[in-house]
């Protein structure tokens, strides 16, 4: 089966607890130390198989094969796709069993960041969860004071819109956040601005 790895522990004699999301499940597996073990990451796509062991609560991860991406050599991109596949580990820790939209998610994130802008790409593969799982507040009422928002928009957790003055954060043109969260496009945001709501996302999912 494939999946991506969300998370890796290190054990006793460097073995590892490693935690795979697949199409439809998220496994937590060991894997035993050893020389002919290939290399393994946070982020990384695999094909593997589990070994099921009446000794072990846990099954045991072989056969490993890094099924790579083309922009793998690429620092930056590598670096921002494992800074949000991480995260995936925390917003699903205590689930086992799940529908194929985070599967399918990061499979069409790993495929537009080959051209696209990698936090570019992230933060709309973002909008598309927080949609999925019924958190897209495009309703525009300020999550502090529960006044409309018109005006004076900001963001903090979770694409959350609140008034700037009420966070005293940054402060976004209320058409581009709309757009935002309409048409799932970030055409009129600037780097700057992109780089701020990358911050968001790395607060967590």
């Amino acid at each position: 089966m494939q999946g991506y790895i969300i998370d890796i522990k290190a054990v006793k004699d460097d073995d590892l607890i490693v935690s795979i999301l697949t199409e439809k499940h998220i496994y937590t597996t060991y894997r035993f130390y050893g020389a002919r073990h290939s290399n393994i990451n946070v982020g990384y796509k695999i094909d593997f198989e589990l070994e099921t062991n009446l000794k072990s609560s846990l099954p045991r991860l072989k056969d490993v094969i890094q099924l790579g991406f083309q922009w793998i050599f690429d620092n930056e991109k590598l670096y921002s796709w494992q800074r949000f596949i991480k995260l995936f580990y925390p917003h699903l820790k205590d689930v086992e069993t799940l529908d194929s939209f985070y599967f399918e998610l990061l499979d069409k994130l790993s495929h537009k960041m080959i051209k696209q802008n990698a936090k570019r790409a992230i933060c709309k593969a973002y909008l598309k969860l927080l949609e999925h799982e019924g958190r897209l507040h495009s309703e525009f009422h300020c999550f502090l004071c529960e006044k409309e928002i018109t005006s004076d928009i900001s963001l903090v957790r979770s694409f959350m819109p609140v008034h700037a003055s009420c966070t005293y954060s940054k402060a976004f043109d209320f058409e581009k956040i709309k757009e935002l969260f309409e048409d799932k496009t970030l055409i009129s945001f600037e780097d700057k601005e992109i780089d701020y709501l990358w911050k968001i996302i790395l607060q967590g999912l």
